[in-house]
């Protein structure tokens, strides 16, 4: 039950400032259809941290105890320097199909990016794809909800910035950490 969390909280950190959310605010703003984004956002999201899940818990069983771990250290580093990378704002897109076009770029935005990797460790560490996948995804969902409500003033009104980077200093911490306790194992 510890990986729902720690997966949530992982991906609520994760998805502040990412592609997606801004992908989101750009969706919601341009459509003007706030119920139809946010279920073409939940499925895309849904999709990807299943797939991640899974694909991970795979590798969990084929790696031991101590690999897993520092699996889970590599991805809170990647998460932890990708943090540190200026986002640009996506380009404006007309939307004649919201949950569609929702579902389309927001999965593309999620593919390969570091929530999607820290889903796939924790997966693999805590054996558990359809906790790390809920968690994961209601995290993503829960970042992505005030640029759903607030649209392209979102980046006016929040401090993304500052959040990504604090962000990005926590997941750096947290990667030093469970990187030192992996070597430690015996």
């Amino acid at each position: 039950m510890d990986i729902l969390i720690i997966s949530f909280v992982a991906a609520l950190l994760a998805a502040w400032s990412d592609k997606t959310q801004l992908v989101t605010a750009m969706l919601a703003e341009r459509t003007q259809r706030p119920l139809l984004v946010l279920a073409g956002l939940f499925l895309a999201l849904a999709a990807s941290n299943i797939i991640a899940a899974i694909a991970g818990t795979y590798v969990g069983h084929l790696i031991n105890p101590r690999a897993a771990t520092l699996l889970t250290a590599l991805a809170l580093l990647f998460a932890g320097g990708s943090g540190l990378i200026r986002r640009r704002p996506p380009r404006p897109a007309t939307a004649k199909l919201p949950l569609l076009t929702t579902f389309i770029l927001c999965l593309a935005s999620e593919m390969g990016d570091r929530t999607q990797f820290l889903t796939f460790a924790l997966a693999g560490r805590y054996d558990s794809a359809p906790f790390a996948a809920a968690g994961a995804t209601a995290g993503a969902l829960a970042a992505c909800l005030p640029a759903l409500v607030l649209g392209e003033e979102l980046q006016k009104k929040a401090p993304l910035r500052t959040v990504r980077y604090v962000g990005a200093a926590l997941f750096l911490i947290a990667g030093f950490i469970v990187a030192v306790q992996a070597l430690r194992l015996t």
